[in-house]
C-alpha cells in the first residue's frame, strides 16, 4: 500500500470537511457572534468533540484494529470472519454500555455542564439552565459517534479508508444547514438549533458509515453480552489509550473551563475559533498519517518485517514534519488576516477578530507536537502497549493545568492557547525519546538530512508572509468574494515561497520530482 497516496486520500477528504467547517465557524460566528450565547453552545460542544476525537480519532481504533488485523493475519485462523466474529462481540458489550452512559449523562447534565464551564462567570439561574439544555441536546451524540468508531475501524482494516474519513462531512453539512435556515435573531435561539443538529448529524454519520459496512459485507448482530478473552483485552487496552489520545482533548476541556470561569464572556468563543483553525493541519495531516500508519504499522510488525515498520515510520515522520512546519508558520505569522477574513464580519467585531489571531498564534507554536503525536503513537499501539503513551499524556495533562494556571490571568485569552501548546510539545518529546531508548524507531538518513532543510525552510516562507502581512489586511474586510481572494493569495505565495525554499535548501530533490512522475504515469 502506497503511504502517501492513503494519507493523500484520508487529507482530501478530510480537507472537505474542515473547508466545510471552516464555513460553519465562519457563519456561527456571523449569526452568534461572541458572547454567552455562542460560549454556551461551545462547551455543550466541547463534551462530543473530546470523544469524537478519544473514539472516532483515537482509543477505539487505537486498541481496535491491532487486535482486528491480528485476528484477520492469523495463518491458523479463519482471516476475515474470525475478525468480525471478533467485532461482534465487541459491539454486542460496547452498545450497552454506551445506553447506559448516555443515559447517566443526561441525568447528570448539570454537574456536567459546572464541571466544563466552571459555572461560567457571572451568568444567572436562567442562563445556566440554558447551557444545561444545551449539553443534554449533544450528549446523544457521544453514544452515535462510537458506533461510528466501531465500523469505521472494521472499514479501516478493510482499507476502506474514504468511508470514515468522509463521515464528519456529514456533521458539518448538518450544522451549515441548520445555521442557513433554522437561525434567529435571537443567537440564544441558534445556538439551541445547533445543539439539536449535533446529534442529528451524529444519527446521519452512523447511517452512513453502516451502509458502507453493509455494502462491504461487515453486518453485525448484537448478541447477549459476554466478556469473552478478546473483549476483556480490548477493554483492557482502550481506557489507557482513551487518556494517551485525548491528552490534547482533556487539555482543551481545561482551558475552555477555566476560561469561562475566569475570563469575560466571548474568550471561549475566541479560544474555540482560534483551535479550529490551529487544527486544520492537524485534521489534514496528522488523523490521515495517524489512521494509515496504525493498521499499516500492526500488519508489518504482525507479519515480522521490524525493518518495514522502522520505514514506515520514518516516512510518516518526513511527511509530517514537510506538511506540518509550513502551516505552523503561516498560522503563528498570518493570524490576523486568516481570522479577519475568515470571522470578522456580522455580529463577530474586529475586537473578537483581533483576540482570535492572538489565540491562534498561541495555539500554532504547538501545531508539529499536535500532530507527531499521531505520528509517534503508532508505534506503540501496534505493539499493544498503551500503558506507556497514557503516563505520558498524565504528565502532559498536569503540565498543562500548572502553565494554564500560571499564565490564564496575565496573558487571558492567550494563556490556555499557548499552555496547550507547551504541553503537547512535552508529550512529543517523551514519547520520542522512548521509542529511540527502546530501539523501536531510529532517525535514518534520509530524516537526517532533510528535517532541518524543512524547517529553514518554514522559516524563509513565513519570514516573507510576515513582511506582506499589512498589504493583506485592507483586502480582508472587504465583500467575501474580496477575502477569498486574497486569502488565495496569501496561500498561493506561501506554497510557491516554500517550494522554491525546499529545493534551494535541498530538502527536496530532483530525484524526488523525478519519483512523483513516475508515479503520476
Amino acid at each position: 500500500m502506497n503511504l502517501l497516496k492513503a494519507t493523500g486520500t484520508i487529507g482530501g477528504l478530510t480537507l472537505a470537511s474542515r473547508v466545510l467547517g471552516l464555513m460553519r465557524d465562519s457563519l456561527f460566528a456571523r449569526v452568534v457572534g461572541a458572547g454567552f450565547a455562542s460560549d454556551a453552545f461551545l462547551v455543550a460542544f466541547r463534551l462530543p468533540n473530546m470523544f469524537r476525537a478519544l473514539f472516532a480519532e483515537g482509543a477505539f481504533a487505537s486498541a481496535f484494529i491491532p487486535m482486528f488485523n491480528q485476528k484477520v493475519a492469523d495463518p491458523e485462523g479463519r482471516g476475515l470472519s474470525a475478525g468480525l466474529d471478533f467485532a461482534e462481540a465487541a459491539f454486542s458489550v460496547l452498545l450497552p454500555v454506551l445506553v447506559i452512559m448516555t443515559l447517566v449523562l443526561e441525568a447528570l447534565a448539570w454537574p456536567v455542564t459546572q464541571a466544563l464551564s466552571g459555572g461560567f462567570n457571572g451568568v444567572s439561574h436562567d442562563q445556566f439552565a440554558f447551557a444545561v439544555t444545551l449539553s443534554r441536546l449533544t450528549i446523544p451524540y457521544l453514544m452515535l459517534i462510537s458506533l461510528v468508531s466501531l465500523l469505521g475501524g472494521i472499514l479501516n482494516s478493510m482499507h476502506k479508508f474514504w468511508v470514515n474519513a468522509a463521515a464528519p462531512i456529514l456533521l458539518n453539512l448538518t450544522l451549515i444547514v441548520a445555521l442557513l435556515f433554522f437561525h434567529s435573531q435571537n443567537p440564544m435561539v441558534t445556538a439551541r438549533n445547533q445543539a439539536l443538529a449535533v446529534t442529528i448529524a451524529g444519527a446521519l454519520q452512523l447511517a452512513w458509515v453502516g451502509h458502507a459496512a453493509w455494502r462491504n459485507g461487515v453486518s453485525l448482530r448484537p448478541r447477549w453480552p459476554r466478556l469473552t478473552v478478546d473483549v476483556k483485552q480490548l477493554l483492557k487496552l482502550i481506557w489507557p489509550a482513551a487518556a494517551g489520545a485525548g491528552a490534547q482533548q482533556f487539555n482543551l476541556v481545561i482551558s475552555t473551563m477555566l476560561a469561562a470561569s475566569l475570563l469575560d464572556h466571548g474568550s471561549v468563543t475566541y479560544i474555540y475559533m482560534a483551535d479550529r483553525l490551529s487544527q486544520l493541519p492537524l485534521g489534514l495531516i496528522g488523523i490521515a498519517l495517524g489512521t494509515v500508519l496504525l493498521p499499516t504499522i500492526s500488519r508489518q510488525l504482525s507479519s515480522g518485517d521490524e525493518a518495514g515498520a522502522m520505514d514506515t515510520q520514518n516516512r510518516g515522520l518526513e511527511i509530517a514534519l514537510f506538511l506540518t512546519l509550513p502551516a505552523a508558520m503561516g498560522l503563528v505569522f498570518c493570524g490576523e488576516p486568516i481570522a479577519a477574513t475568515l470571522f470578522g464580519y456580522g455580529r463577530y467585531g474586529p475586537l473578537a477578530t483581533h483576540f482570535t489571531a492572538q489565540a491562534l498564534a498561541c495555539y500554532s507554536v504547538g501545531v508539529p507536537s499536535y500532530i507527531l503525536v499521531k505520528v509517534l503513537t503508532p508505534g506503540f499501539y501496534a505493539r499493544h502497549d498503551t500503558k506507556t503513551p497514557v503516563r505520558f499524556a498524565m504528565i502532559s495533562i498536569a503540565a498543562n493545568l500548572v502553565l494554564n494556571l500560571a499564565l490564564i490571568l496575565p496573558l487571558k485569552h492567550m494563556g490556555p492557547p499557548l499552555a496547550t501548546a507547551l504541553s503537547s510539545t512535552l508529550n512529543v518529546v517523551l514519547l520520542y525519546t522512548t521509542l529511540v531508548k527502546r530501539g523501536h524507531f531510529a532517525m535514518d538518513a534520509r530524516l537526517k538530512r532533510r528535517w532541518w532543510r524543512l524547517t529553514l525552510a518554514s522559516l524563509v516562507m513565513g519570514g516573507l508572509l510576515l513582511a506582506g502581512e499589512d498589504h493583506l489586511m485592507p483586502y480582508t474586510h472587504g465583500f467575501w468574494y474580496v477575502r477569498v481572494a486574497a486569502m488565495g493569495a496569501l496561500v498561493g505565495a506561501g506554497v510557491c515561497v516554500y517550494g522554491v525554499a525546499t529545493i534551494a535548501l535541498g530538502a527536496f530533490t530532483r530525484a524526488d520530482l523525478a519519483l512523483l512522475k513516475r508515479r503520476r504515469a
